[in-house]
């Protein structure tokens, strides 16, 4: 029996053709290549210009200050400095929010000191009726990250 040259024209091939597949990669990794510079934080960026005055706070803010020992300072709205236990602090600042609920409280913590005396504050805040509290901080170094463990500190 003889076949027709019909069917052998038209044998499958059992090969995949991969052109395409290099094709969409190539497209993928030159978007990608282009695209990656852009994704960059320090991307400028031209904000619009605007006459308002910053927000100025109408009263001193409450602050609290918890040093690297756990000791607390508290200053109330420009007063002096003073040195307060946790159950003094509570009964302080609950007293002056309820009397002032626009006025700001603010934590600052040693940065030497522990995370939990922060958060026992934050805590004690909490229970005595402040419903926001802002922690402080100083801005950074420019270009640096701060001090290392070698300079000098033990």
């Amino acid at each position: 029996m003889r076949t027709s040259g019909r069917q052998r024209r038209y044998k499958l091939k059992s090969e995949i053709n991969v052109v395409p597949y290099i094709d969409v990669m190539l497209v993928l990794l030159i978007i990608f290549m282009v695209t990656t510079p852009m994704m960059n934080s320090s991307v400028d960026v031209q904000l619009p210009q605007a006459d308002a005055k910053s927000l100025q706070q109408k009263k001193d803010p409450v602050l609290v200050s918890v040093l690297q020992d756990g000791q607390l300072y508290l200053t109330l709205s420009g007063a002096k400095k003073e040195l307060v236990d946790a159950d003094t602090l509570k009964l302080k600042v609950g007293a002056f929010v309820r009397e002032n609920p626009e006025v700001s409280v603010l934590v600052g913590g040693d940065e030497r000191g522990s995370y939990g005396g922060v958060f026992k504050v934050l805590a004690d805040l909490q229970q005595a009726g402040v419903a926001k509290v802002g922690l402080m901080g100083q801005p950074g170094q420019p270009g640096g990250q701060g001090k290392s463990a070698s300079d000098g500190r033990k």
